[in-house]
């Protein structure tokens, strides 16, 4: 595989690759180390990190749906002091030479502002803001759905932290372009998207619903064309870099992204599938590179032909 021609430099984030472990399938990086090279992952982004630890949700957390996933596994994680007390040196222990992303989420604009001072550390590269969670203050509004309420996510993360932020968007929205201007406005140095879609399976047999918190968020193969078409949509709105995600399984599926105007891509649900898919991906799209006799990955970023 050729690195020059893959590395790339994300929101002033050093990647080997462009492509990453998403959020919530990756872990903290580490766990993935028995199936590949870390050095060959463009970075590691952190599970979700919230304020105090949280055990998740209770009952069925995780269901299989046609071409995907959904999952309500309610953010578990250890907290915000122990990952930084026990988990990030043994990350940069392992995984010295990959850029490691930290996401983050909290219940008030004041909770993120807070965990972003906290993770303005040495061994955190950039920081991925998890915006699709409640406003406990606000009466449960999800940021994620609310421009202004992201805004302030993003000013109050903007003030407390030196690293590139990258404010993580949700599909869930009516004009996904409008949330995209806003955190730009307030100061992103980069866009993901997209989060998870909010889907239901019903058991015909009980007649409830088979997940505990009855709704959870749909990834897979499932929710690619609509993530496209998002990246596209936002590409065309913005002028800050795209991450793009959302049902990654392949190389092709990578480049789709690519064209459509992210520069980097992260892989979640195929992780389960082939832990080894970030590298295998990465190598995909080196070949595909080779073939088109291309220079660089960064001669493919919004490339798409309209017409």
């Amino acid at each position: 595989m050729n690195m020059e021609r893959l590395a790339t430099n994300f929101a002033g984030i050093k990647m080997a690759t462009p492509v990453m472990g998403a959020s919530g399938t990756f872990g903290f990086g580490i766990e993935y180390s028995d199936f590949l090279d870390l050095d060959k992952v463009g970075a590691i982004i952190s599970k979700g990190i919230t304020p105090l630890p949280r055990a998740g949700n209770e009952g069925v957390r995780i269901a299989e749906t046609p071409a995907g996933m959904l999952n309500c596994i309610g953010l578990e994680n250890p907290g915000i002091d122990v990952f930084l007390r026990d988990i990030l040196p043994k990350v940069k222990k392992d995984a010295p030479n990959t850029a490691f992303i930290a996401n983050f989420s909290g219940s008030s604009v004041e909770d993120y502002g807070i965990m972003a001072e906290k993770l303005d550390v040495d061994g955190v590269d950039g920081v991925e803001v998890n915006i699709s969670c409640p406003n406990v203050k606000e009466g449960g509004i999800v940021f994620g759905t609310d421009p202004k309420a992201a805004a302030a996510v993003t000013q109050a993360v903007k003030a407390h932290t030196k690293k590139p932020v990258i404010v993580k968007l949700s599909p869930n929205v009516t004009d996904i372009t409008e949330m995209a201007k806003a955190v730009e406005a307030a100061g992103a140095d980069a866009l993901a998207l997209i989060n998870t879609l909010t889907g239901m399976v019903i058991d015909i047999n009980s007649w409830k619903p088979l997940l505990g918190n009855v709704t959870g968020g749909l990834s897979g193969p499932a929710v690619k064309p609509v993530a496209v078409r998002m990246v596209y949509q936002v590409a065309n709105a913005v002028n800050i870099p795209i991450m793009g995600l959302g049902g990654i399984a392949t190389a092709e599926d990578a480049i789709e992204f690519l064209l459509a105007g992210a520069s980097t891509v992260a892989v979640g649900a195929e992780n389960f599938i082939h832990p080894d898919a970030v590298v295998r991906i990465a190598e995909g799209l080196d070949a595909y590179l080779d073939k088109r006799g291309l220079n660089h990955i960064s001669e493919l970023v919004g490339q798409v032909k309209i017409g």
